[in-house]
């Protein structure tokens, strides 16, 4: 047997742990940005939600992991959170931020599932073009309110309407701003995912 028949055999094992070892740095920085996001948090008159910068780093993972990255990244975040690492809002931590009775337990299961769905979308390619980017994240947020306003809405004991007011309105103009950042940097964000899966 030739040297070169042996080559596909020696890297194909060095390439999965590489690839391996990639995913698990790309994860551990995704969980940095989602815990540093969360500590831009500031309290809003008649809501018990606070706005934080965590929908940026929601939005922006997804478009730049794709599907199973930016789930798993999101998953593991909420995991570290939940065993009492101060990585959500204001520092909170613990499995009790993410009960159905948590006013803002809701918003960060949707986060999840904005994760996963961003990310599905941008396998598709729609996040290579900002144009196409920002109603995959627009979509996102939605995804956002309607596991936030319903899991606040069962909380509190709030009608529709109170939710909407209480854990959407509010949130529309900042997270707005986050979408366009989040799509602004994709480009950039990009680069550093290759750069390190390289």
């Amino acid at each position: 047997m030739s040297s070169t028949a042996l080559v596909p055999t020696l890297v194909r094992p060095n390439s999965r742990v590489a690839a391996l070892v990639a995913d698990c740095v790309l994860v551990g920085l995704g969980v940095t940005l989602l815990a540093l996001s969360a500590q831009i948090s500031i309290p809003l008159p008649n809501t018990p939600v606070p706005l934080t910068g965590q929908t940026f780093g929601v939005l922006l993972i997804g478009g730049a992991y794709g599907a199973t990255r930016g789930f798993v990244t999101m998953a593991a975040y909420l995991a570290v959170g939940g065993l009492g690492y101060g990585v959500f809002a204001q520092h909170a931590s613990g499995w009790d931020v993410l009960k159905f009775s948590s006013a803002t337990g809701g918003y960060l299961v949707g986060m999840l599932v904005a994760a996963g769905f961003v990310g599905w979308m941008a396998d598709r390619g729609w996040d290579r073009k900002v144009w196409r980017s920002l109603p995959t994240m627009v979509l996102g947020n939605i995804v956002i309110y309607a596991f936030g306003a319903t899991w606040l809405a069962h909380a509190l004991d709030l009608t529709a309407s109170q939710a909407w007011h209480l854990g959407v309105r509010p949130f529309l103009p900042g997270d707005a701003i986050k979408i366009l950042l989040a799509a602004g940097l994709l480009p950039l964000a990009w680069k550093a995912v290759d750069a390190i899966r390289r």
